[in-house]
């Protein structure tokens, strides 16, 4: 399946989930060393919906720091500010994890995350539109970055789906969490990288 069909098909849960791992991935190394996640409130809110209105407020709060023009640059300030662009997603955010409100964020951050790898790919995409067709499951022609978080997106909703009804609301995400930290420091190693060709 698609991202666009596993996002279609995809429950709550699960588009809550992969909705806060794709923004999670989109984040910069906070400028003084490791740093608390900022999102790291929604996860708990991903498998008990009565805590999303307050998670959700934690984690907007938690990002202003890193969202704010004055901050000090970090390591994922270009292209297009990502950690900007998160704090506007999560504005955006719903108020209630339900619904279609919810399925249309989720489609927002995986948009997101893609051009965010998009942009620190090396090589310039041989396909016209190369977040579209990823996401419609064609990822030929796409950079080793953006085909590489399309697969991860992907895997992700695919191990949400995957996931028994009947077990814990928190099963599972313990292994979300695992592939998207491991997303984002192939991210950051190739952020620093480029500095460093910029440099």
């Amino acid at each position: 399946m698609s991202l666009l069909d596993l996002i279609a098909a995809a429950d709550e849960r699960g588009l809550a989930a992969a909705a806060v791992a794709c923004l999670e991935r989109c984040l910069p190394q906070p400028a003084r060393g490791p740093a608390p996640d900022p999102l790291r409130p929604l996860w708990a809110a991903c498998a008990e919906p009565r805590l999303w209105p307050a998670r959700l407020a934690e984690a907007r709060a938690a990002l202003e720091p890193l969202a704010d023009p004055g901050a000090p640059a970090t390591a994922l300030a270009d292209p297009g500010a990502p950690a900007a662009r998160v704090r506007d997603l999560l504005a955006a955010a719903p108020a209630e994890r339900a619904g279609e409100a919810l399925r249309a964020w989720a489609n927002a951050c995986s948009v997101l995350a893609l051009e965010v790898h998009l942009g620190h790919d090396t090589t310039a995409p041989a396909a016209p539109d190369p977040v579209a067709r990823c996401r419609a499951g064609d990822p030929a022609g796409a950079g080793p970055l953006l085909a590489g978080e399309a697969a991860r997106q992907t895997a992700i909703l695919e191990m949400l789906a995957a996931m028994d009804e009947d077990a814990p609301a928190t099963a599972g995400l313990r292994q979300i969490r695992d592939v998207s930290t491991e997303g984002r420091r192939i991210l950051r190693a190739a952020s620093a990288r480029r500095g460093r060709v910029r440099s």
